[in-house]
């Protein structure tokens, strides 16, 4: 029983990592053609959700007003969640200073990202909604890029990229490159296949025709908004050449792990919509990449734990010997900031992964599923492995 235990257990989490990407790339030998892409320019609502963004928050309405679009075309919506500090007086100013091109939307309740796009999307005027962060900079050409997919009527919403800026200034910002290089691989051949099931916040564009109005507390917008549009039988496109630009130390913090969890679990309610009507691609690779993901630390335990009462055989030993260096490299990594680069990788997989017991611990805590994300925030303050 250890053995069978070990093997499906190891098994389990080597698909969901490897497994699952190989045959991604192989089943796309035989996909349908990728979404015709064509010069447009259709009218675009740029919209950012900010609650107390003063910080960038002028960077990204500069940033915004020097894309490559045209001017008559392109209106950008910063919509204020009750910001307590001067994003508000700073959209305000921007706003008196260009005409209406840049118009603030200013809710003076903060009640979360979901119930602000509810709201700002009924005061839009493009037909193509483009949705992206307050601390996400944008390419010149990226809004340009992403539209084009549009031209395919089969499509309802398109995501761009993000890369990661100044890497080499954060503690893991190599190793969090390298993972959403990973990640982006894994959504090019989802969206190949007509399977992609997640956008990424930092810019992403639906029509505004198809804008679903999501519960107000939906925790990732970027995943159940083009998701409803998926299950209506739209096609989500993907666009790695319409790139937004992050800073490394953004996209760090073990609190944002917490809430990407939170939000997996969230997506596990969408599972019904794909039954029936029956939409088995779709179903499986939401199976295999966020719902695996979620179950990967539960059989990362259990092969460890299979592995110790097999100790001593031959070659169980061994496999033994190569986790207790892994994890033991992962606990050094929570200690001292190790080099060469490649040693950090054990602390950042398992620091990724142990998101799934910080949320575990914060929904009996609070006795339900989704925990507000003051709570997450709170959880995730603390040292990850403390």
């Amino acid at each position: 029983m250890a053995k069978l235990l070990f093997w499906i257990s190891a098994g389990f989490a080597l698909y969901v990592y490897l497994g699952y990407p190989l045959l991604l790339w192989a089943l796309n030998t035989a996909s349908r053609a990728s979404p015709r892409q064509e010069p447009i320019e259709p009218s675009v609502s740029l919209l950012v959700a900010a609650y107390n963004e003063a910080a960038v928050i002028a960077d990204k309405i500069r940033n915004s007003l020097e894309l490559d679009y045209p001017v008559e075309k392109l209106e950008i919506v910063v919509a204020s969640d009750g910001s307590k500090d001067a994003t508000a007086e700073i959209v305000g100013s921007y706003e008196r200073e260009t005409a209406g091109r840049v118009r603030l939307l200013d809710y003076k309740e903060n009640r979360g990202k979901m119930a602000v796009l509810n709201d700002a999307v009924l005061e839009l005027r493009g037909d193509i909604v483009a949705f992206s962060d307050a601390s996400s900079m944008l390419a010149s050409d990226s809004v340009r890029t992403l539209v084009q997919s549009f031209n395919d009527s089969r499509v309802g919403a398109a995501s761009g990229v993000y890369r990661l800026l100044k890497k080499d200034q954060a503690r893991l910002g190599s190793q969090e490159d390298l993972y959403w290089k990973y990640e982006t691989f894994l959504k090019v051949q989802e969206a190949k296949l007509g399977a992609f099931t997640g956008a990424h916040g930092s810019l992403y564009a639906i029509r505004r025709a198809l804008y679903p109005f999501p519960s107000a507390d939906t925790i990732n917008d970027d995943f159940t908004i083009p998701m409803r549009i998926l299950e209506r039988g739209h096609r989500v496109a993907y666009e790695p050449a319409a790139v937004a630009y992050e800073e490394a130390h953004e996209m760090e913090g073990f609190s944002r792990r917490v809430r990407i969890t939170a939000g997996n679990v969230e997506q596990l309610r969408e599972i019904r919509n794909l039954i029936w009507p029956p939409r088995p691609v779709v179903l499986f690779c939401l199976l295999s990449h966020k719902t695996g993901r979620l179950l990967v630390p539960v059989f990362m335990l259990l092969a460890l734990g299979a592995n110790i009462v097999l100790r001593g055989q031959f070659p169980y030993n061994w496999l033994l010997l190569g986790q207790l260096l892994f994890y033991g490299l992962a606990v050094l990594g929570t200690m001292v900031s190790l080099k060469p680069k490649v040693l950090r990788l054990p602390y950042y997989f398992c620091m990724i992964n142990s998101a799934l017991f910080a949320w575990v611990y914060q929904a009996v805590r609070h006795g339900r599923a989704i925990p507000s994300r003051v709570e997450l925030d709170q959880l995730g303050n603390r040292p990850p492995l403390g």
